[in-house]
């Protein structure tokens, strides 16, 4: 099960062993289920949607030196 951005559960379905792998890893479990199966599986756990295909959008957070401060601190600060 995915969210959409809105945050509704959505069940996920690939056309082809390629786009799982290209989406959610190489080693991701998976089976071959026809539509009514899936939907018969999502709909108790509250999906009434199913999403194929699916692109994660999110990219992995850069890694920050511990000794370099953000942009922001750099900036003087004036109070007034």
């Amino acid at each position: 099960m995915f969210r959409t951005p809105l945050g509704t559960r959505t069940a996920v379905a690939f056309t082809s062993e390629m786009a799982l792998s290209r989406v959610l890893g190489p080693a991701q479990p998976w089976i071959r289920l026809g539509e009514a199966a899936l939907r018969a599986m999502a709909l108790p756990l509250g999906a009434d949607r199913i999403t194929v295909d699916p692109l994660l959008t999110a990219r992995r957070p850069r890694p920050v030196s511990p000794a370099a401060p953000p942009e922001s601190a750099k900036r003087p600060v004036v109070a007034c």
